[in-house]
């Protein structure tokens, strides 16, 4: 049994071991406390429990209280820096940021866009040659004919003011205008094959005999309108001859701005009349020659948007869409077919003539020889209102669209290869008018096409009228050329027997006239009359058509200046804009010469640069949050300390205003 209790006791040692030794820990621990306490000072005891002090740090020492000189050292600081920001900073990011708008007339431009600060006037000047009365009898004659003219004239935009003409000035009036016969005569040449040419397509029309004041010659290369060939200001547009017949009757000069009249001698007016039948049919022809020019300048007006911008608010979209109170709605229609026809006005035109033939042959033509006897004489003519350059080519083995050796009408807007012939659509920045000869032997079918049918079976009574109006004037017939409109004019030339491979000047002869006619319908001439009516016509239209467009982009400008506040308006739109109300004033003064047509030329030039600045476009798509987003960076860092030293020394501030107040107040009640 001995040895068992020994085991237990040896088992019993490592616990008694672990508790000694904890005790001895505990004992320490408590020694450690009691010396610790031992160590604190003793108090005497009052009979009254004393609580125990945080053992936490000692009472935070207060700053001693600031020196004046120190508070308005810092303030001073801050007003410093505020100053610098308020007197430095914010003037120069004004004007660094601020978008430069420069003042423009906006009531005298929407006065020219409404069509108030001008009314275009022609004044046109009608001499009446009359060898064969007597001078009282001849100036009663003028006198009646001048009332039955104002009496017929509806429009107000001319101004015909009949003159008697000293004899003195009959040779001197021929002269002038019989320089013209050689061009007046190539041209009425081919005027029959160029309209029913022209109507293939739907492209042609009719004509009115319109007036003139050109003269033959010359012309300057700028176009400026100061050559030999531009009417001066108060140049006669139409002389009236009179000569004694058996009936009264009338004739146009084909190439000379001469009315022929004559009349039976028992016609003349005695001098108590007040009226006469020789004076009512002189006006009446007077007002027929002109009525195309009045029509034209009629619808110009009414279209454009000077004249429709005042009324479109009020206005409904139908009432807008109808033609001109005063023009018929089928003269209307006519009218916007020529204007769609047309070219926009250019000061500068690039011709270019192409030979395409689908084969070897021909290779080569006389292009230069036939442009230079057919064409250039109507080209120095109208040098005075568009200058022109010409290029030639020749290309083989050109395929046309369409291959089949009749080509419809339809087939006509597919003829043109235009992925594979060389055509460049302008060089030099000035409009191109191409003229193509196709060496082939294809022609177009002018027949009537078939009548159009819905699927109810009806039929289109406007589209079988047009097809009607087609196939009287076409029926049965063929042409080789037709005009693509604000584009050129192709010509058929049919391949020669002898496969020669060069066009001869003369087999270019018909094509370089029918170029020559679609030119000037391109360019929005007349097609009847004589050629110096016509270019005097096509003078005044352009004059007019400049004069409103530049005063429709003044007006555009200046709504997109109020409709956009923030657009830059730099000093050179301003200095345009002043430039073209002045060149469009001097324009509207000589409207109908050639110094109105160069002087509304110059202010549509001006107006459209002024409109397209490129410079007024850049701050304008400069959205807001590309703003905070450059902003931020720059005020965040800076801004923030600012705006808090200054809080801070403003509630300091007004901390020691209220300790200033309670202490006089403390002050006051102890006194």
């Amino acid at each position: 049994m001995a040895p068992r209790k020994s085991a237990v006791a040896r088992e019993a040692a490592p616990e008694s071991d672990g508790l000694t030794t904890a005790t001895s820990t505990s004992t320490t621990t408590t020694t450690t406390t009691s010396t610790s306490a031992s160590t604190l000072p003793s108090a005497p005891f009052d009979g009254t429990a004393t609580p125990l002090s945080p053992t936490g740090p000692a009472e935070k020492k207060q700053p001693p209280p600031e020196k004046p000189s120190d508070i308005r050292r810092r303030g001073a600081v801050i007003l410093s820096f505020w100053l610098i920001v308020a007197l430095l900073g914010l003037p120069i990011w004004w004007y660094t940021t601020t978008i430069y708008r420069a003042n423009l007339p906006l009531d005298d431009m929407m006065e020219w866009a409404d069509g108030k600060a001008c009314r275009p006037v022609f004044p046109l000047r009608i001499s009446i040659q009359a060898s064969s009365l007597q001078e009282a009898e001849a100036n009663h004659l003028l006198r009646l004919t001048q009332h039955a003219l104002d009496d017929l004239n509806d429009f107000s935009g001319h101004h015909l003011r009949l003159e008697l003409s000293p004899n003195s000035q009959t040779s001197e009036g021929d002269a002038d205008s019989s320089s013209l016969s050689s061009i007046g005569s190539s041209t009425s040449s081919v005027s029959s094959s160029a309209g029913s040419a022209g109507s293939s397509n739907g492209n042609g029309g009719s004509a009115v005999t319109v007036s003139s004041s050109w003269s033959a010659s010359g012309g300057n290369s700028n176009g400026s309108g100061s050559g030999s060939c531009t009417p001066h200001e108060g140049d006669v547009a139409l002389t009236i001859r009179l000569t004694p017949g058996d009936a009264s009757t009338a004739s146009l000069h084909p190439s000379q701005a001469i009315l022929d009249v004559t009349y039976p001698p028992n016609s003349i007016p005695s001098l108590s009349s007040s009226t006469s039948a020789l004076a009512t049919f002189v006006a009446t022809q007077l007002r027929s020659t002109f009525a195309e020019e009045q029509a034209v300048i009629s619808y110009l007006l009414s279209t454009s948007s000077s004249s429709s911008s005042s009324s479109s608010s009020s206005a409904s979209p139908a009432e807008l869409q109808r033609p001109p109170r005063s023009l018929a709605p089928e003269v209307a229609e006519a009218l916007s077919r020529r204007t769609m026809r047309s070219l926009k006005y250019a000061p500068t035109y690039h011709l270019t003539f192409s030979l395409f033939a689908g084969g070897a042959a021909p290779s080569s033509w006389d292009i230069e020889a036939a442009i230079r006897e057919y064409m250039q004489p109507i080209l120095d003519v109208l040098r005075p209102i568009h200058n022109f350059t010409i290029d030639t080519q020749v290309q083989l083995y050109a395929a046309p669209g369409v291959q089949s050796p009749v080509l419809s009408k339809q087939d006509l807007s597919s003829f043109i290869n235009a992925a594979e012939w060389p055509l460049s659509p302008s060089i030099g920045g000035a409009p191109t008018i191409n003229f193509i000869v196709f060496a082939g032997n294809q022609t177009i079918n002018t027949a009537a096409p078939a009548e159009t049918h819905h699927q109810d079976g009806e039929t289109d009574d406007s589209e079988a009228a047009a097809a009607a109006a087609d196939s009287a004037a076409t029926a049965g017939t063929t042409s080789q050329s037709w005009l693509i409109p604000q584009w050129g004019a192709v010509y058929l030339l049919p391949a020669g027997q002898d496969g020669s491979a060069h066009v001869s000047r003369d087999d270019l002869r018909e094509p370089t006239l029918m170029f020559t006619s679609h030119l000037l319908s391109l360019l929005g001439t007349p097609q009847s009359g004589s050629l110096p009516l016509r270019l005097s016509t096509l003078s005044r239209i352009r004059s007019a058509d400049l004069l409103l467009r530049a005063s429709s982009t003044l007006g555009s400008l200046a709504r997109l200046s109020l409709a956009l506040r923030n657009i830059a308006i730099p000093s050179s739109v301003a200095e345009g804009v002043e430039s073209t109300m002045w060149h469009l004033q001097q324009a509207c003064n000589a409207l109908g010469g050639p110094e109105g047509l160069a002087h509304a030329r110059i202010a549509e030039a001006e107006a459209e640069k002024a409109f397209f600045e490129k410079s007024m476009v850049g701050q304008l798509y400069f959205p807001d949050e590309h703003k905070v987003a450059v902003y931020l960076p720059l005020l965040g860092p800076v801004g923030v300390p600012l705006v808090m030293g200054l809080l801070n020394e403003l509630r300091a501030w007004l901390r020691r205003r209220k300790e200033r107040a309670a202490a006089a107040e403390s002050e006051k009640k102890k006194q």
